[in-house]
């Protein structure tokens, strides 16, 4: 067997040369005409040709996040991180009697980790209920959960809300 003996395992098609009559006509199912028709370069993905391009469709990020104040030199306003939440009954069965349930010992025993290199804020939920006498602290507490801890281990101490200065009036 010699080289111009061998011959190709598939048929070579040509590439269809359009605009040159035919089936699809001069045009070819370009239309008449402008950029589109023409051979070559395209219009850039995203421009709709004199309409509202894509990138102007799309919703913005509004408000303050993340911008400095420069006479302050301080973040303005912090996205809101959501607390991660714990019903009673998965308290109940992680700790013992007398035992502080704290974002801190919620960490020790594996329950929650670090987000960033912090410990997030925890808030309890009230399903499940309590019977042991267990101390909060650092974590808030639904108002029900608060009203179920108070029965079962005595009152539950909260931080005093920092009083706001209020403008006088003339």
């Amino acid at each position: 067997m010699q080289l111009h003996q061998l011959s190709p395992k598939h048929n070579r098609s040509s590439r269809k040369r359009i605009g040159r009559g035919g089936n699809k006509g001069t045009y070819s199912g370009r239309g008449v005409k402008g950029q589109k028709s023409r051979s070559g370069r395209k219009p850039r993905p995203g421009f709709a040709g004199g309409d509202t391009t894509l990138a102007q469709r799309l919703p913005k990020q509004r408000g303050q996040t993340g911008k400095i104040d420069i006479k302050k030199g301080v973040k303005l306003a912090r996205l809101r991180v959501k607390p991660i939440t714990f019903n009673l009954k998965e308290i109940e069965k992680h700790f013992k009697t007398g035992e502080i349930v704290s974002p801190a010992s919620l960490l020790n025993k594996g329950l929650i980790d670090k987000m960033k290199g912090r410990i997030p804020k925890v808030k309890i939920l009230s399903q499940g209920g309590i019977k042991k006498d267990l101390k909060f602290r650092k974590v808030s507490l639904s108002k029900s959960t608060k009203t179920i801890v108070d029965k079962a281990s005595g009152p539950t101490k909260s931080k005093p809300k920092p009083k706001t200065k209020t403008k006088k009036t003339k």
